[in-house]
């Protein structure tokens, strides 16, 4: 025997290493396996009758937890039917007597482990334990959410909520024709959960209807007379930026483009900036009131009637949280111009969502358009009702 025979062949050394490191990792997978995670401690309700119910605590509001479990699902329980609750985790609990009226306020909390017992919920921080009573309960929020909200960043492309839509009316008959309507409605408030005080929100509209119907000369004539054709095109898109500089007063920043046939109007463009309040803004409902000051254009089909506006937008918005998932949403606005007061215009819509399966809803939107000074010949007013299929985009 050589010295090159004591020692294996490099191929024979690399087989080696690798099987070692197959077999290892085989053993330790089949001792993954083997020996499943542990689950988590269930959280445990008694109710007042004795009862008992597993699951996990979800969150909470007001006199009233989200409770999920296997067995029931996920169900709200109203306190006063809770006689204890022991939970697993860490939750952050903030009071209706000491409100959140900053993000630094908020940091200062800390979640910690929670047990309600005959109408108090007791927070067990490290340095002394904190009594609530249920009538100053506001919210109870996890560990995992409440960090994740008060001290994360989110990017633009965070946030974002709202819905597209689109329906459709076709005619096929002596005359024809057919009717299509369209639109996306975004918002993107941040931070995005009601216990914080809001910070910024943006939100983009675009709707558009567009109709066209193809009549016929019935009898026709020697020579053939043209079909007459009406067209209809209403459209409208709007873009604002909201910045709080308390919880309910705002700056913002607006831009409004509209099109209507209807009015010989070609296009409106709005640019602006001003400022606006919210009376009204919890977890059911919202109102926005503002009012702007502003850059108008107005382009009509009579190019003699083409003007440049100074002047302000006036507006309120209004959303509501119906019972069974219904939501109403409602937008009224004055438009007037200050170097030329007739010439001033308004609007006002309404919309009711009504769902029909998961994310799938129908929508019914009533709009109003009210312009002063239209191209000669055509309306001041202009209104449609439109219903259509609406898609929850989040």
């Amino acid at each position: 025997m050589t010295h090159l025979d004591k020692f294996p062949p490099p191929a024979g050394k690399v087989a080696t290493v690798l099987g070692t490191i197959l077999l290892t990792l085989a053993a330790h997978l089949a001792s993954a396996q083997a020996t499943p995670a542990p689950k988590p401690p269930a959280d445990v309700v008694v109710f007042t009758n004795g009862d008992r119910l597993t699951g996990t605590l979800e969150h909470g509001a007001g006199n009233s937890i989200v409770f999920k479990s296997d067995m029931a699902g996920e169900i709200t329980i109203p306190l006063d039917k809770v006689k204890e609750l022991h939970v697993a985790g860490s939750f952050a609990v903030l009071r209706k007597d000491k409100p959140i009226k900053s993000v630094a306020q908020a940091r200062a909390i800390t979640p910690a482990p929670i047990a309600y017992d005959d109408g108090k919920l007791t927070v067990d921080h490290p340095a002394a334990p904190e009594v609530v009573p249920t009538a100053q309960l506001a919210n109870i929020i996890d560990a995992a959410t409440y960090t994740k909200e008060t001290t994360g960043k989110s990017g633009f492309l965070a946030g974002w909520a709202g819905a597209v839509n689109g329906g459709a009316t076709i005619v096929r008959s002596t005359d024809y024709g057919e009717t299509l309507t369209a639109g996306i409605a975004m918002v993107r408030a941040m931070p995005t959960v009601s216990f914080l005080p809001s910070r910024d929100k943006t939100s983009f509209d675009l709707q558009e209807t567009y109709g066209k119907l193809t009549s016929p000369v019935v009898p026709q004539t020697t020579p053939p007379t043209p079909a007459a054709v009406t067209e209809t095109s209403i459209f409208h898109a709007d873009a604002e930026r909201d910045e709080y500089f308390s919880p309910a007063f705002f700056a913002l920043g607006q831009t409004a483009f509209d099109h209507n046939y209807s009015q010989g109007l070609n296009l409106q463009q709005i640019y602006g900036g001003g400022i606006g309040y919210s009376p009204l803004k919890d977890a059911k409902q919202e109102l926005d009131l503002k009012a702007t000051i502003q850059y108008e254009k107005q382009l009509f089909q009579t190019a003699s009637n083409n003007v440049n506006l100074v002047g302000s937008t006036i507006s309120e918005t209004y959303h509501r949280a119906l019972p069974k998932k219904f939501v109403l949403s409602e937008f009224a606005n004055f438009i007037p111009a200050f170097n030329i007061a007739s010439d001033y215009s308004a609007n006002v819509s309404g919309t009711l969502t009504l769902p029909v399966y998961k994310r799938l809803a129908l929508s019914f939107t009533a709009t109003d358009n009210y312009l002063n000074n239209p191209s000669a010949g055509y309306n001041k007013n202009s209104s449609q009702f439109v219903m259509a299929a609406s898609y929850t985009l989040k």
